[in-house]
């Protein structure tokens, strides 16, 4: 089952919800259908219940790489043979629409309001997933403070150039209202200059927490998107396929997951 499928009937589902009432039971269905597709429904491939671990990828600035960080570690969950899904509570919903695009059965990519967020959680959570990720909008504002909340840690892609680098500080804060653990992944670095090193640098000298991998700018990026995939995907030896694997590794180790799932046989 294509994930653009299961996609249509939560977005119909929560178009009709009104005020801050939950979605109904469409949604749930729906979630529930396409993850017992793959044969788990709350509980991992030993018999045990799955503790899901959820990311929040929150950013002021626009066009840091919130969405391409959030498609591409979900994916390499994926991939590793975990159950993953994305929320994306970006009202653009680039998330959803390349979802939309994507011709596999993984990740899960749904439409959802802040409102309704604690809903998701519980279905998302209930229906067997390892990892969500949820994909926010540019703004250090209410929904991304909801997300950061909810999340067990928040990740803050940032390009190394001023403008991006100062317009930090207002999403630092907001992980640090929401009490949650942050770290400033660089993204689009020029491959083999220094900026990405200085830049890692100075953010830890004002306290911040500096992800050890950065993503490069690299072609893999933006072709693979283009139909719905990833950079491990389009060029699976390639820099950028090896630099979201090291980063994915990271992740779990910061989140206590292990990297190879049991939902599906790992790549």
């Amino acid at each position: 089952m294509w994930a653009c499928h299961v996609v249509g009937s939560i977005h119909t589902d929560l178009d009709s919800a009104d005020g801050d009432q939950p979605p109904g039971n469409g949604f749930n269905e729906a979630l529930g259908i396409a993850m017992m597709s793959r044969g788990r429904v709350g509980m991992s491939a030993r018999g045990q219940e799955s503790v899901m671990k959820t990311i929040a990828i929150i950013s002021q600035k626009g066009g840091a790489g919130k969405t391409t960080l959030a498609v591409h570690l979900a994916t390499a969950a994926g991939l590793a043979g975990h159950n993953t899904a994305i929320v994306d509570l970006d009202p653009q919903g680039t998330a959803a629409s390349w979802g939309d695009r994507r011709q596999a059965e993984f990740p899960e990519v749904v439409s959802g309001q802040a409102a309704r967020l604690s809903v998701l959680l519980d279905a998302a959570r209930a229906n067997g997933a390892d990892l969500l990720v949820l994909d926010t909008a540019p703004n250090a504002d209410q929904t991304a403070l909801r997300a950061a909340q909810a999340a067990d840690v928040v990740l803050i892609p940032c390009r190394a150039a001023t403008f991006d680098l100062e317009a930090i500080k207002a999403t630092l804060m907001l992980a640090q209202l929401a009490q949650k653990p942050s770290y400033v992944v660089l993204n689009a670095i020029p491959p083999r200059s220094g900026i990405g090193r200085e830049a890692a640098e100075g953010l830890m000298e004002q306290g911040a927490q500096v992800a050890p991998t950065m993503l490069s700018q690299r072609a893999a990026f933006a072709h693979g998107v283009i139909d719905g995939r990833t950079a491990q995907e389009f060029e699976a030896g390639g820099k950028a396929a090896e630099e979201v694997n090291a980063l994915y590794i990271w992740l779990c180790g910061i989140v206590d997951m292990p990297p190879r799932g049991h939902a599906r046989k790992a790549a």
